[in-house]
């Protein structure tokens, strides 16, 4: 069987909370040892040893004591679930990984985190 892999995700982000609950959902209708956390737990952030503006800018996973980030870390969580593991193979290809790695971190992932700054700022305004 294979080894508990956690997932750190921003949860207060509609898309991300949206695909992620969709990861959640297939590892929980097989039973698979993958944990789900949201980065607003301040408790989850220290056992990952990365802090909160880093977690929010992307999705990481953490395997075998080993913490992935991005691109690498959708390919290890896809590669759990059995119905992900064609779209790990496809990702992890040379020059297809290149390409994805290129637009999550450069398209992706930045407009992602500028909407979690922006929302922030509308919560916290509101609750002044």
């Amino acid at each position: 069987m294979n080894e508990k892999v956690d997932v750190l995700y921003n949860a207060s982000c509609p898309i991300c909370r949206r695909e992620v609950e969709h990861y959640e959902k297939l590892s929980i209708k097989q039973d698979l040892p993958i944990g789900y956390h949201d980065l607003g737990d301040d408790a989850a952030l220290d056992a990952w040893g990365i802090t909160a503006r880093d977690a929010a800018q992307r999705l990481h996973v953490r395997k075998d004591g080993v913490v992935y980030g991005g691109i690498p870390a959708f390919i290890v969580l896809w590669q759990e679930i059995p119905q992900m593991r064609w779209l790990a193979r496809l990702v992890a290809l040379p020059g297809i990984n290149w390409l994805a790695v290129k637009v999550y971190d450069h398209i992706l992932a930045p407009l992602l985190y500028r909407w979690h700054v922006a929302r922030e700022r509308r919560r916290q305004s509101a609750s002044r």
